[in-house]
């Protein structure tokens, strides 16, 4: 696939999400995969309803002077490229139904069909201190992944992290979590009135 293809369906996606409000205007990231020992991630600058070319950038394995425009979020891209085969694509979002969901919560157990058949449980990760997150969190997440055998993790008052070998798989996936973590925090509202 040719990188200016790739571009492209990040930015539709981004877009997509942006509209969800699954990524803000300057917080998530998103990325795809272009060779063995690269690929291309959003800049820290980025404007997630408008990533252009300019707001995408290519980023080698062996770091260097680009990977200081590149993303928070690169040396977690990277850790799962370079350990998981078959991510080809990564996205980090904060799904507001889904992370507002896993504060008060271990365990994703959705009751509707669609996430009952495509998700399954899912455990919420506690990220214990979030003063010393992001040093941790390259190694954990890639460690997660390869561990529990998923290519989704929630992160407590964090948000989500996902791969797949395709793009659209992942978009649906992050949208099932949050329809089903929304219809949870639904239910629950309705259970809490009926004590009231």
């Amino acid at each position: 696939m040719n990188k200016e293809n790739l571009k492209n369906k990040l930015s539709a996606l981004s877009l997509s999400m942006f509209r969800k409000d699954f990524f803000g205007i300057y917080h998530g990231s998103i990325s795809a995969k272009t060779e063995s020992n690269r690929f291309i991630i959003n800049t820290k600058e980025a404007i997630f309803d408008a990533l252009d070319s300019s707001s995408l950038i290519e980023l080698y394995y062996k770091k260097d002077y680009r990977w200081n425009q590149a993303s928070i979020d690169s040396n977690i891209h990277y850790s799962i490229y370079s350990q998981i085969s078959d991510a080809k694509f990564i996205c980090f979002s904060m799904p507001p139904f889904t992370t507002a969901y896993s504060l008060d919560h271990n365990i994703i157990t959705p009751k509707d069909y669609f996430g009952y058949r495509e998700l399954g449980s899912i455990d919420i990760v506690d990220p214990r201190s979030f003063d010393d997150w992001y040093d941790r969190a390259s190694s954990e997440i890639a460690y997660y992944f390869q561990s529990k055998k998923t290519d989704i993790m929630v992160i407590r008052g964090y948000g989500v992290y996902t791969f797949n070998r395709d793009i659209h798989e992942m978009a649906k996936k992050i949208a099932i979590l949050e329809k089903s973590c929304r219809l949870l925090l639904l239910d629950n509202t309705k259970n809490d009135s009926v004590f009231d």
